[in-house]
C-alpha cells in the first residue's frame, strides 16, 4: 500500500510539482492550498508525512503545527517544512520539527528525507 503524504502549499505550481514527483516515486498525495485545509485534510485522511509551507495567507506552517500538536491524534505525524527561510528553522526545531528543506525544492533530497521518515 502506497504511503500517503499531505502537501500543504498555497502555490499552486509548487504544490502542483511537488504533488507530480511524489506521486511518481509512488506516493498517495493530497494537495492542501492552505494551513486551515491542510489541517481538515490532516484528520480526516491520517497521512504518513506532511510537507508543509510556510508562508501562506489565513494559517501559515507554524500556527499550522501549533494547532496540529493540540491534537493528539495527529500530533506525531512527521513534518518536513519547506521554504524559502533558513532563518526560521530553529523556530520549528523548538516545536519538534527536525526536517527544513529550504526551496527551490532539491527532490532528491526531498525523497531521501521521506525514505527516512515513512519508506517507500
Amino acid at each position: 500500500m502506497a504511503k500517503k503524504v499531505l502537501v500543504v502549499d498555497d502555490d499552486p505550481v509548487g504544490g502542483k510539482l511537488v504533488q507530480s514527483r511524489l506521486s511518481k516515486e509512488g506516493y498517495d498525495v493530497i494537495v492542501a492550498t492552505d494551513g486551515d485545509i491542510g489541517l481538515v485534510e490532516l484528520r480526516k485522511n491520517l497521512p504518513d508525512l506532511i510537507v508543509l509551507d510556510i508562508e501562506m495567507p489565513e494559517m501559515n506552517g507554524y500556527s499550522f503545527i501549533v494547532e496540529m500538536k493540540k491534537d493528539e491524534a495527529i500530533q506525531n505525524t512527521p513534518v518536513i517544512v519547506l521554504t524559502a527561510h533558513e532563518e526560521n528553522r530553529a523556530i520549528f526545531a523548538r516545536r519538534g520539527i527536525k526536517h527544513y528543506l529550504v526551496k527551490p525544492v532539491n527532490f532528491d533530497l526531498l525523497f531521501a528525507r521521506i525514505v527516512e521518515l515513512v519508506g517507500r
